[in-house]
């Protein structure tokens, strides 16, 4: 599973890995730890990235670069475009359903 120290790093790679909302992140951790299921796990960090803004900057890279490493590390496929598609849905339609952005995930997988 992961840290708040490897989401951290990985904001890095984007901008200064600066949290702003860290209740929100330890309350997706807290979550994703109650799931075996690895998309629902997912789910719950980038809804905590996008919608409540868990960086200062770079959040949507974030949780774009999260999805598909996750999903690179479980040696599956994926396309790139529908990563970008997802992450833009989930900004204008405000989804914050985890049920729902996890089968948004799941239909990024080939």
């Amino acid at each position: 599973m992961l840290t708040k120290k490897a989401l951290i790093d990985l904001n890095k790679e984007f901008d200064l890995g600066k949290i702003i909302n860290e209740s929100s992140l330890d309350f997706a951790l807290s979550n994703a730890n109650t799931t075996k299921d690895w998309i629902k796990q997912l789910a719950y960090i980038v809804r905590a990235i996008i919608i409540d803004h868990t960086f200062s900057e770079g959040n949507k890279r974030t949780a774009a670069a999260l999805i598909m490493a996750t999903i690179e590390d479980r040696k599956l496929s994926y396309d790139p475009f529908k990563i970008d598609s997802l992450i833009i849905t989930i900004i204008n339609k405000n989804i914050t359903n985890i049920s729902h952005i996890r089968r948004m995930i799941k239909d990024v997988i080939r």
